[in-house]
């Protein structure tokens, strides 16, 4: 059964402020979802399964992969900047692990809009934090918004 994706408001770059919120989101990570993500993204390494191996390696517990991470942070930008959005930079530091247990939450906001040759830019940080650390993985990112 194929469903319709429900059409979402465009965001045009010249509604856009800074300290704009973006929409935020949270998830639960339990060990279904590290399994899940682990065969997904064909990493298989021990700290994504083994509780004993993760924390033989100083963490706290089974952690969550870079890709799953990146996913999230790319996420909090695409589900904002709608389909004639382009996200055209990323750049992300995994400060801190996210375990199995935490609740991660992805927010973000506006810190700069410009223009750059034909292209309405859209400069933004966003984050992964958790309930115990905070932040955990701060981020920057450059979209391109169409214009009204």
């Amino acid at each position: 059964m194929i469903r319709e994706r429900a059409a979402r408001e465009q965001v045009n770059w010249d509604d856009v402020q800074v300290d704009h919120e973006l929409p935020s989101f949270s998830l639960k990570i339990d060990p279904l979802r590290v399994a899940f993500q682990a065969s997904g993204s064909q990493d298989f390494y021990p700290i994504h399964y083994d509780p004993d191996v993760a924390r033989a390696n100083g963490l706290p517990g089974v952690i969550m992969n870079t890709s799953f991470l990146k996913g999230c942070l790319a996420r909090v930008l695409t589900d904002w900047i709608g389909d004639a959005g382009f996200l055209r930079r990323l750049k992300f530091e995994m400060r801190r692990p996210i375990v199995v247990g935490d609740t991660l939450t992805c927010k973000g906001k506006v810190t700069e809009t410009y223009l750059d040759a034909d292209q309405a830019c859209v400069d933004c940080e966003v984050w992964i934090e958790n309930e115990r650390d905070g932040v955990c993985v701060p981020a920057t990112a450059t979209v391109w918004l169409p214009r009204r």
